[in-house]
């Protein structure tokens, strides 16, 4: 993959879109004030750039000035305001990031359905992506699941093995070899768990996309 740079005067976007992390710059116009929501699964990092931003967490607000940052738990409420006059640049990384990437709330405190595909809609169209049917989608993320759970099994045993041998991890320097051999078995599960995190991702934003028709 070619070595990129990103500009935050110039490349106010999405940078980066895995199951790991979505990484972009974002601006707010003078009192913009962003819908107050909550991530599932996905834990956020915003980074104030440019401006005055009025950051609230759970009920708990500060005002977040250029090199400060704040980070936001999976399940923690927040909303982002621009405090201030002139425009607010922030960086910020949600990670994972698994659809549905954004969870709203009504009045009441009740969580609303969930939306699909909204935090990525605006590179997909300008790259004019179609979706496959959602058939295909599908059996994709059926083909994961069953790829995850052989990776699953795979790694049992050498667990088992390291499991019998923790009462002695202490005095017994050859721990690490037993470490190592059950690491050669979670890499392929951990892999795994990202190929189901991508199939998810791009079934839920084709059954979430507007634009979509069976």
């Amino acid at each position: 993959m070619a070595y990129r740079i990103f500009d935050y005067r110039t490349d106010v976007r999405n940078l980066e879109i895995t199951p790991e992390v979505r990484a972009r710059f974002i601006r707010l116009s003078p009192h913009e004030v962003h819908e107050r929501h909550s991530h599932d699964l996905g834990h956020e990092i915003f980074l104030v750039l440019e401006g005055q931003a009025e950051i609230e967490i759970d009920g708990e607000r500060a005002i977040l000035g250029p090199g400060q940052l704040c980070f936001v738990r999976a399940g923690q409420l927040h909303q982002v305001r621009n405090a201030g006059a002139a425009p607010l640049t922030l960086y910020l990384s949600v990670t994972p990031h698994i659809e549905p990437t954004h969870t709203h709330w009504d009045d009441q405190g009740n969580k609303l359905p969930p939306r699909y595909g909204g935090a990525t809609a605006r590179e997909r169209e300008e790259a004019g992506a179609v979706f496959p049917p959602i058939a295909d989608l599908a059996a994709r993320q059926l083909a994961a699941i069953e790829q995850l759970e052989r990776s699953v099994r795979a790694a049992i045993p050498a667990h088992d093995r390291l499991r019998e041998r923790a009462a002695a991890a202490e005095r017994d320097a050859a721990i690490k070899e037993t470490v190592d051999a059950l690491w050669a078995e979670l890499y392929p599960l951990f892999r795994a768990v990202s190929a189901l995190a991508l199939a998810w991702n791009d079934l839920a934003a084709a059954a979430g996309a507007v634009e979509y028709r069976p």
